[in-house]
């Protein structure tokens, strides 16, 4: 019995480091895919990493933002543009790589809590969790919004007005669709693999 649950543990914990390593991959490629918009590119970041949150784990999801952030700061070219080093999350724009980071853990922590108010009420289910995932993703854009405007503020030298002129109003509404595309696909992904992120 206790040599079966190795075997189950070991499996559960390189299954986990799969999905890990798999959406770090998924949010480098889609860094890669850049249209320059001023200062602040154009990427397909928010998506990949707002489906991040929403398939895996709490823990699985920070460590999987964090290992992306790692790779790009010691030179690995995950940034968009296909660039990576320090000098990247310390420009006008790093404050939003920053801000993934302290987004992915709200991010996680709405979440947890919605599904466990609801859950409680029994009524974590359907169009309801839709609306939960959502607000998760929403929490985690907020948070990346106002570390990217306030780096870009400061490095860049810009007004407050002119930094989310420039970084954050041309990318509201695709950013919305981007977050309800990361919950679709995710939903989709969590009930053919059997995930319960």
């Amino acid at each position: 019995m206790e040599q079966v649950q190795k075997k189950t543990a070991a499996g559960s914990r390189t299954r986990s480091i799969a999905f890990v390593a798999l959406t770090v991959a998924i949010t480098a490629v889609s860094a890669w895919v850049t249209v320059p918009l001023g200062p602040v590119p154009f990427t397909l970041q928010i998506f990949a990493v707002a489906f991040m949150v929403l398939v895996l784990q709490p823990k699985e999801a920070v460590a999987a933002i964090t290992v992306y952030l790692v790779l790009g700061a010691v030179g690995v070219p995950v940034f968009s543009g296909m660039r990576g080093g320090i000098g990247v999350l310390a420009g006008a724009t790093g404050g939003f790589l920053w801000g993934y980071l302290l987004g992915v853990g709200l991010a996680v922590a709405v979440r947890f809590g919605l599904k466990a108010l609801l859950a409680r009420d029994g009524q974590a289910k359907g169009a309801r969790v839709f609306v939960i995932d959502f607000l998760t993703g929403l929490a985690f854009l907020a948070v990346a919004y106002v570390c990217g405007w306030a780096q870009l503020m400061a490095v860049a030298s810009m007004t407050p007005a002119a930094a989310f002129a420039a970084g954050v109003a041309p990318f509201i509404l695709i950013d919305l669709a981007k977050l309800v595309a990361a919950v679709i696909c995710a939903r989709a992904v969590n009930a053919a693999v059997g995930r319960r992120a």
